[in-house]
């Protein structure tokens, strides 16, 4: 097939895009497609000429925003959808969803799947919205991603604090606060591939050992990104040994979480597991990042998918979609779990 790989530029003359795009594209081409690149920064003629003249049969999108809307991206599946081209990952109405992580968490809340109790605080918001949640709270933008506006002080521990943090983040990303209920415990990641019969990858947990104590234990900007920072070198993804049980369990709960948010083709379900066994969803990461050494990839690789066949595999997916009914937009098949059950703190 003619497949475009559609990506962000920091910059419309740049021309760097991230390390992953290059690994897609290396595995795409040994199965005989023809890959493409589109980079755009936020020029939407350059972005629909752009397509035009490639005339792919699949984009594959990995665009994470447009210009400086970090909600870009919602816009850009819209756009895929409307002119009807095939695509991996979400259409606008399901990247909006799983963007708002307020309204992610009611749909979880429909399906009975466990979630830290929340507030949001828009920029007119009362404080006292988040009268009846139990201190400490972790507070974070409504809509970002890549745990943007999350450091170690978005734990807060009194309401002066929560202030602090909630107008910060009104200033600074001009998005609602979300506070959440911070949820001690272990950390996990659960890679889930497919559309109407999901497959959940092994469990990946975060080791925070290697941070000095009295460190929270969760993953802010530093400890993802900044390789020189206690927080990065005291920070480590591992796949999780772990009993069969709780392996089964926490597969179980992220296909569920997976599907009532309606992600597409494949996604990372972020968790924590409590001292007393409980199981939280803290994120759905739909169409997560795809870097070969990412959480993703990994666990892809422990359940016996090579990274070339892990690609290749999102691009099958997609295609059937699209073949059995546009951009597939029908709720996947199985049924609700009410019919049965089931960053980092994964910001």
């Amino acid at each position: 097939m003619k497949i475009t790989i559609l990506t962000y530029l920091e910059k419309e003359t740049d021309e760097k895009y991230d390390a992953v795009v290059d690994q897609v594209a290396d595995a795409l081409r040994p199965a005989g497609h023809n890959v493409s690149v589109l980079g755009v920064h936020g020029d939407v003629k350059k972005l629909i000429v752009g397509l035009a003249r490639r005339k792919p049969d699949l984009v594959f999108n990995l665009m994470e925003m447009f210009g400086d809307n970090l909600q870009g991206d919602v816009a850009v599946a819209g756009m895929l959808d409307l002119i009807g081209v095939p695509h991996t990952g979400g259409g606008a109405g399901e990247y909006y969803l799983q963007q708002d992580k307020a309204l992610s968490k009611k749909l979880l809340a429909y399906e009975g799947i466990l979630y830290p109790k929340y507030a949001v605080f828009g920029n007119n918001a009362d404080l006292e919205t988040g009268g009846n949640l139990h201190m400490p709270l972790f507070v974070k933008p409504l809509r970002g991603e890549a745990s943007m506006g999350i450091e170690v002080k978005s734990l807060v521990k009194d309401s002066r604090e929560l202030m602090k943090r909630v107008t910060m983040i009104h200033e600074q990303f001009n998005d609602a606060a979300l506070a959440e209920e911070y949820v001690e415990g272990r950390e996990f990641y659960v890679g889930i591939l497919g559309n109407a019969n999901p497959q959940a990858f092994p469990a990946i947990e975060m080791d925070f050992s290697g941070l000095p104590e009295g460190e929270p234990h969760f993953l802010d900007r530093k400890a993802k990104f900044s390789e020189r920072s206690k927080r990065y070198k005291g920070t480590k993804a591992i796949l999780a040994q772990i009993p069969e049980e709780l392996q089964a369990r926490l597969q179980k709960v992220s296909v569920e979480a997976y599907r009532a948010v309606r992600a597409r083709d494949y996604g990372r379900v972020d968790l924590r597991l409590t001292p007393v066994g409980e199981i939280y969803v803290i994120e759905v990461n739909a169409s997560c990042y795809l870097e070969n050494e990412s959480e993703f990839a990994v666990a892809g690789k422990a359940a016996g998918i090579e990274y070339p066949d892990l690609v290749g595999r999102i691009v099958q997916l997609a295609m059937e979609r699209h073949a059995q009914g546009g951009q597939g937009n029908k709720a996947p098949t199985g049924g609700s779990s009410r019919d049965g059950r089931g960053s980092s703190p994964a910001p």
